[in-house]
């Protein structure tokens, strides 16, 4: 019997016979006229041996039990019950077993998940990557053949608008690797709004006059909040630049702050063409590229400012103004949320 293979039931087994021999023994020896003593000590030693070896065989059934239970979960099934069992040592045991299993079955469909994720990013940032740089090596072949000066200088501009748009491209995934790495390191300093609002609206002066576009500032009197402000800048930036690539000429966007003993508000609107209704929930997602994107559009702007606001202890949410046109409305919360 697969029983008696091992060595726990083999030892006890053992002890239960050396006693039985001392018990029958002691009783010979003893009480030597009471045969009928030697016999009811063996009975009984041999009843006691009897039910222990029956209780241990049902408690190895169950045991081998759970360890099938245990293996079939860990290849694969999921449709197991361990409340089977009834309330004792194993049943506690059965009890920890389910967990951890359970725990090992999350975090293993959360490594498929993560895995199915970077195979979706990685091709992503592939076709990002590869648009630019094919247009790049088209406008380099067109360089070299060109004879035109006033083509060369044309052709050059372009190229240099596409390496800074691979530039820009890396520059924003490596910083969304840091925030999801854990990596990236954020400062907690107090960070003036205004201050905040003019570094952010610095490198769109020319495209929006280019685009006969003004921006109207509402701040108010000493606003700000504790955080980063170079991170932020960067979260502030892409909202405006996105702001401003779909309002039309001569279009408007307003910035207004706000602060109060919750949290600081940036709120930036703009009187464009707004948000289509299909794409609100999916507007943070990365790569996501909504009905109305330009096609220079890459959808990582507006997910990298939501989790470098989200890493400092705020929210980012979208909206369409009833007016026309969009609203991003951007809280610092001076308290856990």
């Amino acid at each position: 019997m697969s029983l008696f293979r091992n060595q726990e039931i083999r030892n006890q087994m053992a002890v239960s016979l050396f006693i039985l021999i001392i018990a029958g023994s002691i009783d010979f020896f003893f009480f030597p006229g009471s045969r009928s003593g030697i016999a009811y000590t063996f009975l009984c030693c041999l009843a006691m041996g009897l039910s222990w070896l029956i209780f241990t065989k049902k408690r190895y059934r169950n045991l081998k039990k759970l360890a099938v239970d245990a293996d079939r979960m860990l290849h694969g099934e999921r449709n197991l019950n361990f409340t089977n069992y009834q309330e004792g040592e194993l049943a506690i045991l059965a009890n920890e077993v389910e967990k951890l299993l359970w725990r090992l079955t999350e975090q293993s469909d959360k490594l498929q998940r993560e895995k199915r994720y970077l195979s979706d990013s990685l091709a992503d940032i592939s076709h990002q990557l590869r648009t630019p740089l094919t247009s790049l090596h088209l406008l380099l072949t067109r360089l070299q053949e060109a004879r035109d000066e006033g083509e060369k200088r044309r052709l050059a501009y372009e190229g240099a608008k596409l390496l800074e748009r691979v530039d820009w491209l890396v520059d924003a995934l490596l910083k969304i690797s840091k925030i999801d790495a854990g990596t990236a390191v954020f400062a907690k300093e107090r960070v003036d709004a205004e201050a905040l609002v003019e570094k952010a609206l610095n490198p769109l002066g020319i495209p929006m006059e280019l685009r006969e576009q003004r921006a109207l500032r509402e701040v108010e009197a000493g606003a700000g909040f504790r955080g980063d402000a170079a991170w932020t800048v960067e979260a502030l930036g892409n909202i405006l630049k996105n702001c401003m690539e779909h309002t039309g000429q001569g279009g408007t966007l307003w910035i207004r702050v706000l602060e109060n003993h919750l949290y600081t508000e940036f709120q930036i609107e703009d009187n464009g063409e707004g948000i289509d209704p299909e794409d609100l929930p999916h507007l943070f997602e990365r790569f996501y590229k909504g009905k109305n994107a330009s096609d220079s559009s890459v959808g990582i702007g507006l997910a990298l400012s939501r989790m470098i606001v989200c890493a400092q202890n705020g929210t980012l949410k979208a909206e369409n103004r009833d007016e026309g046109g969009a609203r991003f409305t951007m809280r610092f919360y001076k308290g856990v949320v």
